[in-house]
């Protein structure tokens, strides 16, 4: 069974480009995306994804609003909130959220992505 990662980003940009970085370095990786919480939920339910990347700026509820409701819901669920907003408010409210990890879009280099991913797949045991 392919290990399966959910993009929750509204912009569609972002999201593709996203996609294709972990399609470059995980080619056996199950993507899926969805641009709100309720798209995100359904496909939760549906595939039970390894690993969540979620941003905070999203339609509607928040994406620290919609990890909360993923804790309650999946408790084991890995969520790394992925974002623009890179302030110690939004990294305390993020760990208060439930989130695993916490990165800024902007300050990270494609490869430390590639290397947290790579590791946090590796220890559930669905590396890539």
């Amino acid at each position: 069974m392919k290990p399966e990662i959910l993009i929750v980003e509204d912009n569609s940009i972002m999201r593709e480009t996203s996609r294709g970085i972990l399609e470059s370095k995980f080619p056996n990786l199950a993507i899926r995306e969805a641009q709100d919480g309720p798209e995100a939920l359904v496909q939760i339910d549906d595939h039970q994804p390894d690993l969540i990347l979620m941003d905070i700026g999203l339609p509607g509820e928040n994406g620290l609003e919609l990890t909360r409701k993923i804790k309650k819901l999946y408790p084991q669920m890995v969520i790394m909130i992925f974002t623009d907003y890179d302030f110690p408010e939004y990294r305390e409210a993020a760990a208060k959220s439930g989130a695993t990890y916490f990165l800024s879009k902007s300050s990270l280099p494609k490869n430390k992505l590639n290397s947290l991913i790579e590791s946090i797949l590796g220890k559930m045991g669905a590396g890539g």
